[in-house]
């Protein structure tokens, strides 16, 4: 194989190297430059994961054995140029019925296993295995799926014959094609396509649709735009289908995809009427989004053309519906004060102001100072557990809000009992409030709307207790920290929220529970950072905790970890994906009682004039 090197930017910035000592990660914010600064590195593993090769395919040579073939053609199917060349390694019959496109088996290491024998002129026919280790496998609609556990070995056979020339050739091979890690994170990158939010039954206008990421992997040279396009057109992924869906009608297909020198992207629709204004504007905006994600800076607008009827998309025709737009659009963090747990909200990080209401006010009594709070995506409410994790409080932040309300909810835990009652309460973009109920009697998770709660069951689990969620902005996909029976650490799952009901009596139901993280033994924290990755801070095996960017197919989003502390404690960020005008804000980290953000990839202490917080997020 030919290869040649091109340097290739990381979709997200990894971070390495010593970073202040004894670190605490909490969200992202905009901060005044002060303070300590440790510089942030690549790691050189990292470096030369980024070291992207052209692979040019090799045909086979005159006379080659069966091993060597197999060798070539494995080869040859990362290839950029397609399939052309891997289809010489094959006979007539196999090149014609063989379908590259079936899928992918990833494997940590392909190895083809030793012969019972050596093969002789006499020998028509010959049987390889190739083996490995699975990591992952992905689909024929390009989704990702992780593999989790360490006994997952794949194996392949592939059959050889002696053809009339006395060449040998693959007769039978898998459907799909078989990779190494390294060949397929060189050949293929991670992009998004978008799809719209279900409609709710229980809500009395369906709910407000936006658009949520499903990601996918596709080749990084192979004409990306036209095959992120064809990607989304073909629909979503198996797994999330259940809680979106698409504008574009059965038999629609992409005909061609072109960039001006205006960054303005050109599709060419085929099987749909775009005559219906909506409707086409509803395809172009999930167009939009999906070749904006694939095409970074390239794409501003789109233009979508069919045979009848044609409309334009860009990030500020639809807002309300695009990625994230039911979370916090705002700046303000919010910490709790160590001294009197007051509820302290500050948009430029170094002075705060106490939120409205009861818990802006000083509670001089530890015990009747929240243990943990979260604060609605509009800012207008907060749930707070109490110190001794019995209660669950939905307050207003409100000035008319002058006392503490009767609890939302009550768990029967032992007074005293570390590690049960309510924990980890989260905020969707709908207005609904999830919480843990860590009962060890009846350990539950629990969605409130208004003043009525209801018990959210969770399909799928095998004897595990989740310990603590994180829901998204637009509540349709849940990330669970969960334990095992007699097992003291923990592990990381994402699963779908499914609503259903009616207005008077909604349901919801979390299903299709999927593993990430495999190497994780233990998850501290975890939060959404942006609308489709979670900013996980845990430690795999006998290292110290880490920081890891996990997409939402459970792989991991960055060639390697954000560098931690062993002082870590949480983690919160920003689904605020910024734009060209407004950028994201920055990852934010708390030690100690001390808060630090991370600005072009150094870690700056914010001086608060506050005393050292006890906790520091964002809405949600």
């Amino acid at each position: 194989m030919r290869r040649t090197s091109s340097r290739t930017e990381p979709r997200l910035t990894a971070v390495a190297g010593a970073v202040l000592g004894a670190l605490v990660a909490s969200g992202c914010a905009a901060m005044p430059d002060s303070g300590g600064i440790t510089k942030v590195e690549l790691s050189q593993g990292s470096a030369d994961k980024n070291l992207q090769a052209r692979i040019y395919p090799v045909a086979p040579g005159k006379g080659a054995k069966p091993r060597e073939l197999l060798t070539g053609f494995l080869d040859a199917v990362t290839a950029d140029e397609g399939y052309d060349t891997a289809r010489k390694y094959l006979t007539e019959r196999a090149a014609a019925s063989w379908n590259p496109e079936a899928g992918i088996e990833v494997l940590a290491s392909t190895t083809i296993k030793e012969p019972g024998q050596a093969v002789s002129d006499a020998d028509t026919t010959v049987s390889e295995t190739v083996t490995g280790q699975m990591v992952a496998k992905v689909d024929e609609k390009h989704s990702y799926l992780l593999v989790a556990g360490q006994n997952n070995n794949g194996s392949s056979d592939f059959t050889f014959v002696r053809e009339k020339d006395g060449e040998w050739r693959i007769d039978t091979l898998p459907p799909g094609v078989i990779m190494n890690e390294a060949n397929f994170r060189n050949s293929f990158r991670q992009v998004e396509r978008f799809f719209y939010t279900a409609p709710d039954p229980s809500s009395g206008n369906g709910g407000q649709e936006v658009l949520v990421a499903d990601p996918i992997y596709l080749r990084r040279r192979t004409d990306p735009l036209t095959a992120a396009a064809k990607a989304l057109v073909a629909g979503p992924s198996n797994w999330l289908s259940p809680v979106v869906r698409t504008a574009f009608p059965a038999g629609a297909s992409v005909d061609k995809v072109s960039i001006d020198d205006s960054r303005a992207a050109h599709v060419q629709l085929g099987g749909a009427d775009l005559g219906e204004p909506m409707a086409c504007r509803r395809m172009a905006t999930q167009l939009f989004y999906t070749l904006a994600d694939q095409g970074k800076g390239q794409v501003e607008r789109l233009e979508l053309k069919g045979q009848r009827g044609s409309c334009t998309a860009s990030r500020i025709d639809a807002p309300a519906t695009g990625p994230g737009a039911l979370t916090a659009q705002t700046s303000v963090q919010y910490y709790q004060r160590s001294d009197n747990g007051v509820l302290m909200a500050t948009d430029d990080g170094r002075t705060g102001d106490p939120v409205h209401g009861v818990l802006g006010k000083p509670q001089s009594n530890p015990a009747a100072q929240p243990s943990s709070v979260a604060v609605s995506r509009d800012g207008s409410w907060a749930a707070a557990i109490s110190a001794d994790g019995h209660q669950l409080y939905s307050v207003a932040l409100s000035d008319s809000t002058v006392a503490m309300p009767e609890p939302l909810l009550s768990s029967p835990v032992k007074a005293g009992s570390k590690d049960e009652g309510f924990a980890s309460p989260s905020w969707d973009g709908r207005g609904d409030l999830w919480v843990v109920d860590r009962n060890p009697q009846g350990p539950r998770v629990v969605m409130a709307r208004g003043n009525k709660s209801y018990t959210v069951p969770v399909e799928g689990l095998t004897g595990q207790t989740v310990q603590a969620l994180r829901i998204s902005s637009d509540g349709t996909r849940v990330a669970l920290v969960v334990k095992s029976p007699g097992v003291a650490t923990s592990s990381l799952m994402f699963g779908l929220v499914v609503h259903g009901g009616t207005t008077a009596a909604p349901t919801a139901k979390i299903t299709k529970l999927r593993p990430t993280a495999p190497s994780l033994t233990d998850v501290a924290s975890v939060s959404w950072a942006e609308s489709d990755q979670l900013l996980v801070l845990g430690n795999e095996a006998d290292r110290p905790k880490q920081l890891y960017y996990i997409s939402t197919d459970g792989s991991q989003s960055t060639d390697s970890q954000l560098q931690g502390g062993l002082g870590m404690l949480s983690v919160s960020a920003s689904e605020s994906r910024g734009d060209s005008l407004v950028p994201a804000p920055p990852v934010l980290a708390v030690a100690e009682g001390k808060v630090y953000r991370l600005v072009n990839n150094q870690w700056r202490e914010a001086q608060l004039l506050d005393k050292a917080p006890r906790s520091f997020f964002y809405a949600g």
